[in-house]
């Protein structure tokens, strides 16, 4: 497995989409389709993408009662996508359940990975909001474990938290690391956040990159520095 930049297709239509991803010529970036396009277009969209031959990344982040979860994983599996997700903050035994709806009669599946805690919160957040009061770092290596003993493959985290992840679970366990922003560009909402050369220093196998990427002015300039700093030549 070698690493490799998730490009963020956060668009609202698949018009927009598809118009993004024509003008990588030759190329066939692996793409994440979040919420947004997702509910937009439905299943459509993916197998759009995966006819082009994309790898996709379905980020929905299911977090259900286990029945509900195993059921909807299931449905999921029929896409054909590489990676999807959910949220560990719904227990060892929903992951477990997601194991089960994902896996296919042959016994192959897409990866699955569990979000720890968004890039979006911070400790003063995950205290006051959440009424979390342990260190976020301790947090996320305890959903990192729980997501491990549930047969997961890896986790969503910060990239300041992906090398602490692989010292916890192994180096085998992939960390999948959005919250990246290029050394001269805008964090936006985000609050932990690293450079593309900084998250592969510290052992990420994934990076998920949106709008430095699809909001520059030559997407495609953007996507090549993002390989050229976390993949390397």
């Amino acid at each position: 497995m070698g690493r490799d930049v998730i490009i963020a297709c956060d668009f609202d239509s698949a018009e927009k989409t598809l118009a993004f991803l024509d003008q990588f010529k030759g190329r066939k970036p692996f793409v994440k389709i979040g919420m947004e396009l997702y509910y937009a277009e439905g299943p459509a969209i993916v197998k759009a993408l995966k006819e082009r031959g994309h790898k996709i990344f379905l980020d929905l982040k299911l977090h259900d009662i286990p029945n509900t979860v195993k059921k909807s994983m299931a449905v999921l599996s029929r896409l054909d996508v590489d990676m999807t997700n959910l949220h560990a903050a719904g227990t060892i035994n929903m992951m477990k359940a997601a194991i089960e709806g994902l896996t296919r009669e042959d016994g192959t599946r897409p990866l699955l990975i569990a979000v720890t805690q968004l890039t979006s919160t911070d400790q003063e957040s995950m205290t006051k909001d959440l009424l979390i009061e342990k260190p976020i770092d301790e947090v996320v290596m305890h959903y990192a474990k729980n997501a491990k003993e549930a047969g997961l493959d890896g986790v969503v985290c910060s990239p300041l938290e992906a090398e602490k992840v692989h010292t916890s679970c192994g180096k085998e366990f992939l960390t999948v690391t959005p919250g990246v922003r290029f050394a001269d560009g805008d964090i936006g909402d985000q609050k932990r956040v690293m450079t593309p050369a900084q998250a592969k220093a510290i052992g990420s196998d994934y990076i998920v990159v949106g709008r430095p990427i699809t909001a520059a002015q030559d997407p495609v300039a953007a996507y090549e520095r993002c390989l050229k700093e976390f993949v390397g030549d």
